[in-house]
């Protein structure tokens, strides 16, 4: 797993809609990268949405948030439309999975990204990691909290 207070692994990966998009791009703001196992299943759909629900709280701190699964990115297109998600989906694709293998994220029995939540700040360094059980959703709250703490840094 990523260690905190070192510099998040460098990436390029393919948007839901073909193009490509780097860390790179996103210094300058915090960015909230958000690991997650599969397109489409139930609990992934239901945290995704919960993303969807509060983009009001990545807003109140200048965040970017990203969510990465190792799905094609056509799956992702398909998923992102069927749910009308306005963030950025990457796709981490299997079986290189070198991002998610990068963060210390990728569970090489079920051959996806585990659903873990990286907080990156401005520079580029990590600031927090968060994770849930495979099958269990995420606690949203803490995340607040990192945010904030990052914004008076």
């Amino acid at each position: 797993m990523s260690a905190i207070g070192t510099p998040a692994p460098e990436f390029t990966l393919t948007t839901k809609d073909g193009g490509t998009r780097s860390l790179a791009e996103y210094r300058g703001a915090p960015l909230v990268i958000v690991f997650f196992p599969f397109a489409f299943s139930p609990v992934c759909t239901d945290e995704l949405c919960h993303l969807q629900d509060h983009t009001d709280t990545f807003e109140q701190f200048g965040a970017s948030v990203v969510c990465i699964s190792a799905d094609s990115h056509y799956c992702l297109d398909a998923f992102a439309r069927q749910e009308s998600y306005d963030f950025e989906l990457l796709s981490d694709r299997w079986p290189q999975a070198e991002v998610s293998r990068a963060y210390g994220v990728f569970d090489e029995r079920e051959g996806c990204s585990l659903r873990h939540t990286v907080t990156v700040d401005a520079e580029g360094v990590i600031r927090d990691v968060s994770r849930a059980e495979m099958t269990e959703p995420r606690e949203w709250d803490r995340l607040h909290d990192v945010l904030a703490d990052l914004t008076r840094s």
